[in-house]
């Protein structure tokens, strides 16, 4: 099986993620365009309940797989690996149908009394089938990441949105004329249709490249893995727990913001249609550019881990600051871009600029947001999961108080939303470089942020200047393209001479082999 080093698997999940989240981008604008804002939130309002389900169904179990197969591998126990394989699908296969039946028998009360939308029972109904296909992926990617080898996992997340692009236009298309209900359905029938084509191929490469029969001798493996299923749990269990909060948080958001928005006297229908405003159209927008922070995060597991246990700590705090430098300044231009042309971007990809007010201001508390992934697997890869969960908890705790204090008044509305949101992502990084810096793995990277902060506020002032003195309403795309090149270029100048980018890094990049056939 062919192997990556660090940089090579990153990069490998950096250019899969870049087109996942490009072609993910596009779904959503189909989804958008067909269904309209209405529809979004329909499809926005059943997706938490998903992640919920999914979330307590996996257990945290890929990041324990991908540690307990790599460790194993270093020793060459091909058996362990196949117990730690046949104990974790035995896991994920039993709460997956737990929960798949829960969720269809449980779907018409949380649509009609936690959603407050009956519509949403569809959207739930259609979505169902995707926990147990999930689970089993799960795990076969944790086996992967654990062989170091990203390449199947890379190829399938671009399988998965390229099935499902094609599949979302054709089912919102078909259903929509039935009502908009039916459109969200559709629209989640086609997540389901490119989890499972995706699912197939991973499939086909685990039985490529595995060196063992899992169907030989597996009710042995399965009845002495107890000791397994402890040593998985030790890592799954903490990190479930912060997951499980994560996803809770996501489940009763949409729950708050209707009930909040209510209060605020505004109807079910107008409540929904802002909320797929902000959950549709601005976060999708912010959300972008973590697709470098989630190859970052698994990247960086293995490779803190094998630096703690060597004790190089000088290793470890190197790839820490590596690691934000590069998820600062991926999200730091677009950000820029946000705060510019916020009712450009809206228009140009949304055809509506109704959410441009919280798209400029959520953006530059958003370049927190990109650093919050790589510093919460950090966090797990030196046995501190633990506080990474209470950091998680609290995060969540205030971001719900703020939510229900300024949305349930009429003069915040969908923006005290807007506002809980900024202030749960602060709170929740803030806390994990605390406590990184409370065991002394770091220091507070001033420097390093006051360096980010002068090419932002450079390349920003620039920015609205140029746009003030040329940008035409007649033909913005074509000068925003225009723009956005040059700052582009002028944005890499300033973060090479501010050594916030370095060429040693560029030249560490092995191209030749990266996508070498083994």
């Amino acid at each position: 099986m062919s192997k990556q080093t660090f940089l090579q698997g990153a990069l490998i999940l950096v250019a899969a993620g870049l087109i996942t989240r490009l072609l993910g981008f596009i779904n959503r604008i189909v989804v958008a365009r067909v269904m309209g804002p209405e529809g979004v939130g329909l499809y926005m309002m059943a997706l938490p309940t998903l992640i919920l389900a999914i979330t307590i169904t996996q257990f945290g179990l890929p990041v324990a797989i991908s540690k307990r197969v790599s460790e194993a591998e270093a020793t060459g126990n091909e058996s362990k690996i196949k117990k730690i394989l046949i104990v974790s699908l035995a896991v994920t296969g039993t709460l997956s149908i737990i929960f798949t039946l829960g969720l269809f028998l449980l779907a018409p009360i949380v649509a009609n009394y936690f959603l407050t939308d009956s519509r949403a029972l569809y959207p739930l109904l259609a979505v169902t089938p995707i926990i147990p296909i999930i689970a089993v992926s799960s795990v076969i990617r944790g086996y992967f990441q654990g062989r170091q080898n990203m390449k199947p996992q890379a190829l399938s997340q671009v399988i998965e949105q390229v099935v499902r692009i094609g599949s979302v236009i054709v089912l919102t298309k078909m259903f929509y004329p039935y009502g908009v209900e039916f459109a969200a359905a559709g629209a989640m029938a086609s997540a389901v249709l490119g989890e499972f084509i995706s699912l197939l191929y991973m499939t086909r490469q685990f039985n490529v490249h595995k060196s063992f029969r899992i169907r030989k001798s597996w009710k042995k493996h399965l009845n002495d893995g107890k000791k397994t299923l402890n040593e998985l749990m030790t890592i799954a269990l903490p990190t479930t727990g912060s997951r499980f909060i994560g996803s809770l948080t996501y489940f009763f958001e949409p729950i708050l913001v209707a009930q909040s928005l209510a209060l605020a006297g505004i109807a079910a229908v107008e409540s929904t249609k802002q909320y797929g405003e902000l959950t549709g159209y601005v976060l999708p927008l912010l959300f972008l550019p973590t697709f470098l922070t989630h190859a970052l995060a698994i990247a960086l597991v293995p490779s803190i881990s094998e630096a703690a246990a060597k004790g190089s700590n000088e290793t470890i705090r190197y790839r820490i600051m590596q690691s934000i430098r590069l998820s600062i300044a991926s999200g730091g231009l677009i950000t820029i871009v946000f705060m510019i042309f916020p009712a450009v971007i809206l228009m140009t990809v949304y055809g509506t600029s109704q959410a441009s007010f919280m798209l400029q201001f959520m953006a530059p508390f958003f370049l927190l947001h990109y650093i919050q992934t790589p510093l919460q697997a950090t966090l797990q890869a030196l046995d501190l999961a633990k506080p990474a969960m209470w950091n998680t908890l609290i995060g969540a705790v205030i971001k719900f108080i703020v939510l229900v204090a300024l949305s349930s008044r009429p003069e915040f509305g969908i923006h005290g939303v807007a506002i809980a949101i900024v202030v749960g992502v602060v709170v929740v990084t803030l806390l994990h470089l605390s406590v990184l810096m409370k065991y002394k793995v770091i220091t507070f990277p001033f420097q390093m942020f006051f360096k980010f902060t002068a090419v932002i506020g450079i390349i920003g002032v620039v920015g609205f200047q140029w746009k003030h003195s040329w940008l035409l309403d007649s033909k913005p795309l074509s000068q925003l393209l225009t723009m956005g090149i040059v700052l582009t270029i002028l944005y890499f100048i300033l973060l090479f001479s501010f050594r916030l980018l370095t060429k040693e890094e560029w030249k560490l990049i092995p191209w030749k082999r990266l996508f070498q056939k083994k």
